[in-house]
């Protein structure tokens, strides 16, 4: 589907997936895997989630263009580490910031626009796939798939670049690893994953951090894992920080 602003989103089927890293607690400290670098604690344990219901996920990151159609600011402007254009994922975004954006879309269109769960997101990313990443266990092919550390840094392109220029992962969304970091709707709780629901998981009741997923521009291929969870008050804004957004599914009427 198209929204009114020409973002476009894929629908993503219900279904369940393997949560959280694959490893074994006991390995977990700080253990170099080989394929994926490092693990975290936070990770930890991996469980199984259901997603009961259908939903829409943006098949990229909001971009400045959108950005500015909908909220009318550009909160990148003079700031270091970016470059600008209409299709270059939206930055120094906070939390705050996206569900706004969020709410404006809605009223806009009259359907209702949303950050994603970080359950939803992280089946969104893995897309099936039950390796590090997306595409596979090597992070020799990330460069392929995202915008990280060593296409950007490392090469004086100190910024986050075009959405859609890499390749998709088999849902059809685009730089779901690297590029921009991706505010979730939940709280961040460091130990939620032992006390997580099966079934459409929303995050603990309260919380000082919002999840953010995905790594960016700036991470190294460990921060790039699909597993891989970070946090960050709902104000905090930085030169990797963005989103997109989800849309319901509206409920089938009873019969």
């Amino acid at each position: 589907i198209t929204s009114s602003i020409g973002m476009k989103l894929k629908l993503i089927p219900a279904g369940e997936f393997m949560m959280g890293s694959g490893i074994s607690s006991a390995e977990v400290t700080r253990r170099f895997d080989g394929d994926a670098k490092y693990h975290y604690t936070n990770e930890h344990p991996q469980h199984r989630v259901q997603i009961t219901r259908a939903y829409y996920m943006g098949t990229t990151e909001v971009t400045q263009g959108q950005w500015e159609g909908v909220m009318g600011t550009t909160p990148w402007k003079g700031k270091t580490y970016v470059k600008e254009g209409s299709d270059y994922a939206a930055s120094y975004v906070s939390w705050d910031d996206a569900v706004e954006f969020c709410r404006r879309l809605s009223a806009k269109d009259g359907r209702t626009y949303r950050l994603p769960t970080e359950a939803e997101w992280e089946y969104a990313c893995r897309a099936k796939s039950t390796s590090v990443y997306s595409f596979g266990a090597s992070p020799g092919s990330l460069k392929d798939y995202a915008w990280f550390n060593e296409n950007t840094w490392d090469v004086d392109a100190k910024y986050a670049h075009r959405v859609g220029q890499k390749l998709p992962n088999a849902f059809g969304l685009f730089d779901m690893h690297g590029n921009v970091y991706e505010w979730c709707s939940d709280w961040y709780g460091e130990d939620y994953y032992a006390t997580s629901p099966g079934s459409d998981p929303t995050g603990p009741r309260s919380g000082s951090y919002r999840v953010f997923r995905g790594g960016s521009w700036g991470d190294d291929p460990r921060g790039c894992r699909s597993a891989h969870r970070s946090s960050g008050t709902p104000t905090r804004r930085g030169k990797g920080l963005g989103f997109r957004v989800s849309r319901s599914v509206p409920a089938e009427p009873v019969k």
